[in-house]
């Protein structure tokens, strides 16, 4: 698969959250990410939901990731000029762990793409940190991204090119998992993640599925189930 243009090949860890972030659920993942991290702070970015609350949003991922014994960061990112902060950027290209929220992967996309804050956001995974990102984040990183006005599919960021994931996928309502299923384009592979769960990708390429629920891999309407634990095959080489 092709890689998109500013989104090398990342010696990082990528975390894609089927949504449900920064519950008990999540905890053996987050520990996990932690650890492969060796990161003394997190920083989350509580963008997407900068129409949801995003106060409300910061402070319970913050008290959760204190739980684990790690300090958390908030950066108050809702719009584009926030974005484009440089002192904000440079904090995150020294982050050793930088947390995407859910929220609106729409709103999202406006503020992140092309900005200096998403550069720097590589710039750390690509330095061997851990990106990890939650439902709308986890749609967003990746290209191309399920449009959640009704399943279809636009521009991602490409963080992972060829890849479009369909979170919450165990909950989702049908049609649009059917229409997303649908209108794959023949260039992509379709993962749904379900709440409280992690498809890992580790910093050798390899991937595999952590917490709660599981990983089902679309190839037209043929569909793989991957349940926690289990290496996940079909999508080596992405």
């Amino acid at each position: 698969m092709p890689v998109a243009k500013g989104a090398a090949r990342g010696v990082g860890t990528l975390a894609l959250i089927g949504g449900g972030e920064w519950t008990d659920e999540c905890r053996g993942f987050d520990t996990e990410l932690l650890a492969a991290s060796g990161a003394d702070e997190v920083i989350v970015l509580p963008t997407a939901a900068a129409f949801e609350h995003p106060d409300r949003v910061a402070a319970r991922a913050m008290a959760y990731l204190e739980s684990l014994g790690v300090a958390a960061r908030s950066l108050r990112v809702l719009h584009r000029g926030e974005a484009e902060d440089t002192k904000t950027a440079e904090s995150v290209r020294k982050a050793r762990f930088v947390y995407v929220a859910d929220g609106s992967p729409l709103h999202l996309r406006s503020v992140l793409k092309d900005s200096a804050l998403y550069d720097a956001m590589l710039a750390a995974y690509h330095s061997g940190g851990v990106l990890a990102a939650s439902g709308a984040g986890a749609t967003l990183v990746c290209d191309p991204m399920v449009d959640p006005r009704g399943g279809a599919y636009t521009v991602g960021l490409g963080v992972v090119s060829g890849l479009a994931v369909f979170p919450y996928h165990g909950s989702a309502a049908e049609h649009l998992r059917e229409r997303s299923i649908d209108l794959l384009p023949d260039r992509a592979q379709l993962v749904g993640v379900d709440e409280h769960t992690a498809l890992l990708r580790d910093p050798s390429g390899a991937w595999r599925v952590a917490g709660a629920g599981a990983v089902t891999v679309y190839q037209g309407r043929d569909a793989v189930r991957y349940d926690a634990g289990a290496p996940v095959e079909r999508l080596e080489g992405l």
